[in-house]
């Protein structure tokens, strides 16, 4: 059975990009799990690839025959973690990512007992604001409403088995290979 691997940080916090890093580094059997979601494609975004790209009916009708193993509404659009995602790739003996909110880790951990939790952070919250408006995608408001979220996900820290501060990319990347790689070992 691959190792379940529940990754969660603030934005700015350059979780997906260690994520990323990891997943270009590793020899070991990884993948990244692809959510599914209700809101429109971005530029570059392929269908299955970045995201599963669904109406909300469709998502309505997979919700109800219960094929999410958590899922939440973000700002007008649905997004959730698929079941098959996770179980049919641990079953193949893949190791895998779940890079999910706070609440989204919350849903999914009591299902797996045996996964590994990871909150990544930055040593300081004036970095947050200084990633996020380095950027230059988001509007004023919507900066301010990441912040204000990045708030509220940093008091969830203490629900997570392992921290990552990622102040520095290298050390930080470090840091989470060898966490699971210690996953992969215990599994």
């Amino acid at each position: 059975m691959g190792p379940l691997i529940i990754v969660s940080g603030p934005s700015g916090s350059g979780k997906s990009t260690l994520i990323h890093r990891v997943l270009a580094k590793t020899a070991r059997p990884l993948r990244l799990s692809v959510s599914a979601t209700t809101r429109p494609k971005r530029e570059g975004e392929r269908d299955g690839v970045d995201y599963h790209l669904w109406t909300r009916a469709r998502f309505e009708e997979a919700l109800a025959v219960g094929e999410f193993l958590e899922h939440a509404e973000v700002h007008g659009h649905l997004y959730g973690t698929l079941r098959s995602e996770v179980d049919t790739h641990r079953q193949q003996g893949v190791g895998v990512i779940l890079d999910v909110d706070v609440q989204g880790a919350a849903a999914v951990r009591p299902h797996y007992p045996d996964h590994l939790s990871v909150f990544v952070k930055l040593s300081a919250w004036e970095l947050y604001e200084r990633r996020l408006r380095g950027r230059g995608t988001e509007s004023e408001a919507a900066i301010a409403r990441r912040l204000e979220t990045a708030r509220e996900e940093l008091k969830h820290v203490g629900e997570y088995e392992h921290v990552v501060i990622n102040d520095d990319l290298e050390t930080a990347t470090a840091d989470l290979m060898a966490l699971i790689e210690g996953a992969f070992v215990g599994s």
